[in-house]
């Protein structure tokens, strides 16, 4: 039988969490398991064992480390607690340790008013049951469902059954009630139909930069070639999320629009479409675009809500991004632009809740093969099965008649040229950085080997402010979304951490977790990929580089830390969430390599990541 759907969903709550406790709030005390005499022999399967202090509770927590990283993506097994009143051990569960590391964390925010940290507190706790909740829903609906290993690319953003794998609360979603999971989560592969709404042309902001206005996709999209809606001429359609709709339905102001014949809504119409991993992005195998809205449920951090200037910014950055030539000189590398945005202006809202983005779609019916996220190749995988780049790997092995280490080492080459060089150079030649996380950036493995990268999202631009008159002269429009500027040194941290904090060292962690070779041998191979990218940079990107090469830290996102202070960091200034630092695994990789010792090795790069 094996684990339970909960048993399964609970220790991946606990990997999640306890990935950003270690590298947020406290590195914990690494033991070797053998040496630990107090406790009782057996207790831990693994050769590590990290100890984490409670001091508000006078206890401690040791967990058993199946797997320790040289990056610091750890595999962790059970729990035990210092019960100090019976000096002794005791096994606990894994979702009790979560509660009372949430306690400890609360206990050291010095400076928050009593109140408000007992607020934010219960918060937290909801969002991290609430996660944990749908995981166990997900899990349980999927566990046998063999499209979880389909490459296509709806059946790949699907599949993502863990979430957000370096986030305290990977599957929250408040906001979405339990009843509309079924429809609208994509982990539960539910389709739907849009809601319309008929909106007098007075009402409508629009802009575009593909062929066709905004309003004409729109009506195009509904029709998928069925011939002219004979809508009235004064009259747009305007599509929205079911989950939008019905909020929308219930704002005042929308209402009064009604009431004045200005807004009339025309409920589920045409095709349906399923979500993808952003939960409100939606995908038809038909369609030429992609939609985006902005839905009323917070998703792990954030309400996701698109304000007024995003919608202007993937406009302008599809003009851009054109305008510079980058893909025509980088062939290996695809920005998927969100060339156009519909919505409704309502009398004193810069946003009225109506809003669309309009997404190219590449991945039509028949060029959809192959297409997966690095979230989904990195993915752990359910008990007893492997993860979905170990399975590619093994296949690649066995049809080539090679050892799977050397495959895994060209399968990793070819994804460093097509993934990381080509970002690396849009920024050092365009001042142009991307918010390349796992889930933003997809593979295109049709045959075996990462071919192509593909970038999303519009709300993940960062502009060098050393480049502003070069790009302006590119693209005036520019000139309406000066938020999109940030000085290179801001760009420098956030562009490390998104690249190749949360990006590439998951795919390093993955490969050597996975057992084909050893992280270290992994790093070496990045350092010297890296090594012969900055021979070639004389932009920004070099000063990025030379940092990930030889600073002994790198900047880091802090999700767990952005959570404990209620941060949403869509709606922060600069939307600006939590950074703090973590060891660079690339720092000491020369003292390492000196440690004759593989296992050796090991422990002592962990210990500066732990």
């Amino acid at each position: 039988m094996g684990p339970s759907a909960r048993a399964i969903a609970e220790q991946a709550s606990f990997q999640a969490f306890l990935h950003c406790y270690l590298q947020e709030v406290d590195f914990g005390q690494w033991q070797v398991a053998s040496a630990r005499t107090g406790d009782v022999s057996g207790r831990f399967l693994g050769p590590w064992v990290c100890e984490l202090v409670l001091g508000s509770q006078r206890s401690r927590l040791a967990i058993d480390v199946l797997y320790r990283s040289a990056v610091g993506r750890h595999r962790y097994g059970r729990v035990r607690q210092w019960l100090e009143a019976r000096h002794c051990w005791s096994d606990i569960e894994p979702f009790q340790a979560l509660c009372l590391l949430v306690r400890e964390l609360y206990s050291l925010s010095a400076g928050m008013v009593p109140e408000l940290r007992k607020s934010r507190e219960l918060e937290f706790l909801h969002r991290l049951t609430d996660s944990y909740g749908v995981m166990i829903r997900c899990v349980e609906h999927r566990r046998g469902d063999a499209a979880l290993r389909d490459n296509r690319f709806i059946a790949s953003e699907q599949s993502l059954l863990f979430g957000h794998a370096t986030h305290p609360t990977p599957k929250s979603r408040q906001g979405m009630a339990a009843w509309q999971q079924d429809a609208y989560a994509p982990e539960l592969a539910g389709r739907f139909r849009l809601h319309y709404f008929l909106v007098h042309t007075a009402c409508i902001e629009e802009d575009s930069d593909a062929p066709l206005p905004a309003h004409t996709m729109a009506e195009t999209l509904l029709s998928l070639g069925q011939g002219s809606l004979n809508l009235p001429e004064d009259h747009y359609l305007v599509p929205a999320h079911p989950l939008q709709a019905d909020w929308l339905l219930l704002q005042p102001d929308v209402m009064a629009a009604m009431d004045q014949g200005l807004i009339q809504p025309l409920g589920a119409l045409g095709p349906e479409f399923s979500a993808t991993s952003s939960v409100r992005t939606v995908y038809n195998e038909q369609s030429e675009w992609m939609l985006k809205f902005s839905i009323p449920v917070k998703v792990t951090n954030s309400l996701r809500v698109s304000k007024r200037h995003e919608l202007k910014a993937g406009v302008a950055m599809s003009r851009l991004i054109r305008k510079t030539g980058f893909a025509n000189t980088e062939t290996k590398f695809r920005i998927i632009e969100d060339p156009a945005y519909l919505t409704v202006q309502l009398p004193g809202q810069r946003e009225s809740g109506f809003e669309v983005i309009f997404r190219n779609n590449p991945f039509p019916r028949g060029q959809d093969a192959g297409i997966v996220s690095l979230a989904a190749l990195t993915q752990d995988p359910l008990p007893g099965r492997h993860s979905r780049l170990s399975s590619l790997i093994e296949g690649l092995a066995l049809n080539e008649n090679r050892s799977m280490s050397a495959v895994a080492r060209d399968w990793f080459q070819h994804y460093l040229d097509c993934a990381i060089g080509p970002a690396l150079r849009l920024y050092d030649d365009h001042g142009i950085a991307l918010e390349a996380h796992q889930q933003n950036s997809l593979l295109d493995i049709s045959g075996g080997y990462p071919q192509r990268c593909f970038y999303r999202d519009n709300q993940g631009y960062y502009l060098s402010q050393s480049r502003r008159e070069e790009l302006l002269s590119l693209c005036p429009d520019l000139r309406e979304t000066p938020e999109l500027f940030y000085r290179d040194a801001m760009i420098r941290d956030r562009f490390c951490y998104y690249l190749f904090v949360n990006q590439l060292l998951s795919v390093v962690a993955r490969l050597g977790g996975d057992g084909f070779l050893p992280e270290i041998q992994l790093l070496k191979h990045l350092r010297h990929f890296l090594r012969s990218q900055r021979a070639t940079l004389t932009g920004p990107a070099l000063a990025l580089v030379t940092m990930v090469l030889e600073d002994s830290r790198l900047p880091y996102k802090g999700n767990l830390l952005t959570r404990v202070h209620d941060v949403d960091e869509l709606n922060a200034d600069l939307e600006m969430a939590v950074y703090t630092s973590i060891a660079n695994p690339l720092y000491r990789l020369d003292q390492s390599s000196q440690t004759s010792s593989r296992m050796n090795t090991m422990a002592e790069v962990g210990h500066d990541v732990a």
